[in-house]
């Protein structure tokens, strides 16, 4: 597997995710910090945009997943980012973590969130 990567940090999106109705009607604030594992090389050698992952892509994609598709829990839509960024774009392994820091839990915290690691499928 490459240890080249890829990373975005902090995509903030407005989502509806949650097992509460509140959380359904209302929505919050989602983060989401994703690493691409692939072979950069080429594109080290060759300076060529096609030679490498765009990251704005990425971005647009996991944009319109956690935007437009309803999930209860944070755990299902890091696998949803996971899977779709590993069948559309030219990884080998990707680690996703979706941060919900206005989680409904009584307490104070800073950050609630789950982190994932996929791999292709051979």
């Amino acid at each position: 597997m490459a240890r080249d990567r890829i990373g975005l940090r902090g995509l903030k999106f407005y989502g509806f995710h949650g097992v509460l109705n509140e959380e359904n009607s209302l929505g919050q604030i989602f983060i989401v910090d994703i690493d691409l594992f692939a072979d950069l090389s080429i594109a080290g050698r060759s300076d060529q945009v096609e030679d490498t992952i765009s990251y704005a892509e990425v971005y647009t994609r996991i944009k319109t997943i956690v935007i437009k598709e309803r999930y209860q829990l944070i755990e299902k839509l890091a696998e949803r980012i996971a899977e779709v960024v590993l069948a559309e774009f030219a990884c080998e392994g990707v680690s996703v973590t979706v941060h919900k820091p206005q989680a409904p839990m009584q307490g104070i915290f800073d950050d609630a969130f789950v982190e994932i690691y996929r791999e292709k499928k051979l």
